[in-house]
């Protein structure tokens, strides 16, 4: 069979899913700028006025808090339709092939909560034990995207897969244990909106966009009320919303809604939530409040637990012969994933608001140990695939061809 043609290439290689790479490699750059403006305006002259900003009143809520709740929301209807479109059409769609990523994902979430666990067991900060867990997609693959041809490119589909099954973790620790006061009747009235958005999808068929995107407002604002973190929402949407079998489909709205979000997310929403949220104080003492016990947990977290816990897991699930690696990835490569995957950054520092209410001093330093942890995590990342990441001569596995010799295959029926 001519590589080529051939319809794997076709699902795994899609437009959408280079979209969504070029898009993740450029928006890491804004994000790092942003970072580092944030930083530099709260630690000068204006530093008071730049943070009492993001405090300010907006119709209920400051404007942190929109931005968290409301603008990330979007941020998760990505996540959301991104992980769609893996599960249907992409590297999870074939069970043999998603077990590896899930798995090395499942590795990545629970050994560093377990670090983090272990430094913070009985403490007040214990509730940090999410930070380590996640992985920021934008950066993550951001750096992959810089060292180009120089890895396979099944890594790159290998750890988008892991991050975004990695979120859907976070995700998922986020709704079970930050979810603040309950409130039944919210919840079950947010629950109904999400059953009639299924209904217009499974049973009228409704396919205009309009209907879901005021729906999932609708969703949005009753999930807020409900004490659910209002962002999952934005992942319930995205799987209330038609998604077509067919590749890069143009009349798919889920798909014509991704289309859209990428650029909007990439440039606008992520560096707006790295403005708000990384305008640390760099006290003088700021180097003692790493070792606290609560630093020392999300540091060795990210930089040890992750690529420790997502090699060792793959290693065994490969081991055990319940999945395989894919034919142009050595463990080398799967360790160097690992290591990427230590870039916590924008989920750590949602999970860290959500850990550490009402704790200024905590969240401080929480988000400088976040800070440094990615930056080492991103750099060590980096040196080794660019060192130990070239493909192998004799590497052949037609499932990942480099992005720009695939010729994408005309869609499936169906």
């Amino acid at each position: 069979m001519n590589p080529l043609s051939s319809p794997i290439i076709a699902k795994t290689l899609s437009k959408s899913f280079k979209e969504f790479f070029a898009s993740s490699k450029a928006g890491g750059i804004v994000l790092i700028v942003c970072t580092l403006l944030s930083l530099a305006l709260a630690n000068c002259a204006v530093g008071a006025d730049y943070l009492a900003f993001w405090h300010l009143k907006l119709a209920g809520m400051s404007v942190e808090h929109w931005i968290n709740d409301a603008l990330m929301a979007i941020f998760f209807l990505l996540i959301g339709l991104e992980l769609e479109r893996e599960l249907y059409n992409g590297e999870l769609s074939n069970f043999k092939n998603a077990l590896l990523p899930i798995v090395a994902a499942v590795g990545g979430i629970c050994v560093p909560a377990l670090i983090h666990f272990g430094f913070n067991n009985g403490s007040p900060t214990q509730a940090g034990i999410g930070i380590p867990m996640a992985t920021d997609i934008a950066f993550a693959l951001g750096v992959l995207a810089l060292l180009g041809s120089r890895v396979p490119a099944s890594l790159k589909i290998f750890l988008t897969a892991l991050a975004v099954m990695d979120d859907l973790g976070a995700i998922i620790v986020i709704a079970v244990f930050y979810t603040a006061q309950l409130s039944v009747p919210y919840l079950l009235g947010a629950i109904a909106m999400f059953a009639l958005l299924l209904w217009m999808n499974r049973v009228l068929r409704v396919m205009a966009l309009a209907p879901y995107v005021l729906g999932g407002a609708i969703m949005w604002f009753l999930m807020l009320k409900s004490g659910v973190h209002a962002t999952i929402a934005g992942v319930l949407l995205a799987f209330a919303i038609p998604f077509s079998a067919k590749q890069d489909d143009q009349d798919s709205p889920s798909h014509r809604l991704e289309h859209i979000l990428h650029k909007p997310v990439a440039f606008i929403i992520l560096p707006i939530f790295a403005l708000a949220n990384t305008g640390i104080i760099i006290a003088s003492g700021w180097t003692g409040d790493l070792a606290s016990a609560n630093s020392l947990g999300i540091l060795a977290g990210l930089v040890i637990g992750k690529p420790l816990g997502i090699t060792l897991f793959s290693l065994a699930a490969v081991t055990v012969g319940i999945c395989r690696l894919p034919l142009d990835l050595a463990w080398r490569h799967v360790f160097g994933a690992g290591l990427l995957g230590g870039i916590g950054f924008t989920m750590s520092i949602f999970i860290t608001n959500l850990a550490f209410v009402g704790q200024a001093e905590v969240i401080n330093a929480s988000k400088m140990a976040i800070l440094l942890a990615s930056l080492v995590a991103g750099v060590i990342g980096f040196t080794w695939l660019k060192i130990f990441g070239k493909p192998q001569a004799g590497d052949s596995d037609p499932d990942t061809l480099d992005f720009e010799a695939v010729q994408p295959a005309s869609p499936a029926k169906g």
